[in-house]
């Protein structure tokens, strides 16, 4: 199973908020072992609302099936049981900005020395080099440094980021790939690697087409609210209830769009014949594509469009996400049992395991759970391991 492919891997999580926790999420959720070393104060997202009794629901997301361990890294006593931890680890993942981990002796150089087979990887909010190196990052920062704030905002309005943190959530995920391919390559040399990933470079991933599309034209995209800036009629159209996304720009479903709406002439005026000529006259095809729509509801013209095999959707609610079927069907709802905020519904992370249930994760950890435990297994290995 792949929630168990990670067995045996053991990771030492410097990581703190979105991004880092991400990937140490997947990493465990695979089977490795995370140990997340927090300060006293904590991780600082136990404190985002909303609470799930006393933790947080954005914490309980990002952590599940961790270890937590307490340590003081301006203690010299700590900073060498953080050593200790690494020499027996796979894989170590820090977000401090660059040069922190080095200034408390936890630096690539000094854990490399003590475990050249350690994976180490550095997930920051620019990179270790470049003029902005230094800078702290969180996601809105980084949609806005990296032009997805200029695109998916409202036209002629203020501007609108995602709410979902989605540059912490792409860059855990790049972090994920990276950790994986560098521990499959150290299968076959028997060396660990140093990872740099970052939120700006992750981000600008996320928008590659748009870049060359960019690069190709010289020309700025602008904020079109819904609409793909490559194709039309592609983007979320009014209804008589509400809106529903629609596809329907290659040639064969554009003609079928324009004959389920009643209007097989549409498909052949020039000026909406060819994809180049639906963009240059997207808001007039727009408004003519709505005029039609608006005499039915959204859930009605979804079942007529599915029919006629375009690609179509309404335009959900949270609440309506997790109670469709399709939710329940890929068992995207779990229930993890915490030991103080009792049970917790979750996301699942699906892991396609196809038709092997994963199973269900342990929640997250209460701050400093599992200190006492990870500093006894830490010296009765090094007990064993003297000569």
């Amino acid at each position: 199973m792949i929630s168990s492919s990670l067995k045996g891997i053991k990771v030492l999580d410097f990581t703190q908020i979105a991004a880092g926790p991400t990937c140490s999420q997947m990493l465990a959720d695979m089977g490795a072992d995370v140990i997340k070393i927090e300060a006293e104060s904590g991780d600082p997202c136990r404190a985002f609302a909303p609470h799930v009794g006393n933790e947080s629901a954005f914490f309980l997301a990002l952590n599940s099936g961790k270890r937590s361990v307490v340590l003081d890294l301006k203690q010299q006593a700590h900073v060498e049981l953080a050593r200790k931890l690494a020499s027996d680890s796979d894989v170590l993942l820090e977000s401090f900005r660059p040069g922190v981990l080095d200034r408390l002796g936890l630096g690539h150089e000094t854990v490399n020395a003590i475990n050249p087979r350690i994976v180490y990887c550095s997930i920051s909010g620019f990179g270790q080099s470049g003029p902005w190196r230094n800078l702290p990052g969180v996601d809105g920062v980084l949609q806005a440094l990296t032009g997805l704030m200029s695109i998916g905002s409202v036209p002629q309005g203020s501007p609108t980021k995602l709410p979902v943190p989605i540059v912490d959530i792409v860059t855990g995920h790049m972090a994920t790939i990276a950790v994986l391919a560098a521990l499959n390559q150290r299968g076959r040399t028997n060396e660990g690697q140093r990872l740099d990933v970052d939120m700006f470079s992750s981000a600008v991933t996320l928008q590659q087409s748009a870049f060359a599309s960019y690069f190709a034209t010289q020309e700025v995209p602008s904020s079109l609210g819904s609409a793909a800036p490559y194709s039309a009629p592609n983007e979320a159209l009014r209804c008589a209830d509400g809106w529903i996304m629609l596809a329907a720009y290659q040639p064969e479903r554009w003609t079928a769009l324009c004959r389920v709406l009643g209007a097989p002439e549409l498909a052949d005026q020039p000026e909406f014949s060819t994809m180049d000529a639906r963009l240059a006259n997207r808001r007039e095809l727009v408004e003519r594509l709505e005029s039609l729509m608006r005499s039915r509801p959204a859930a009605e013209w979804e079942v007529i469009f599915r029919e006629a095999d375009l690609i179509c959707g309404q335009i959900l609610d949270y609440a309506q996400v997790a109670s469709s079927p399709q939710f329940e069907a890929l068992g995207l709802k779990e229930v993890v049992v915490h030991p103080e905020s009792g049970p917790v519904a979750l996301a699942r992370f699906n892991l396609g395991s196809g038709s092997q249930p994963t199973p269900t994760r342990r929640a997250a950890p209460r701050l400093g759970e599992h200190t006492e435990a990870v500093i006894s297994e830490l010296q009765a290995r090094f007990v064993r391991t003297k000569p």
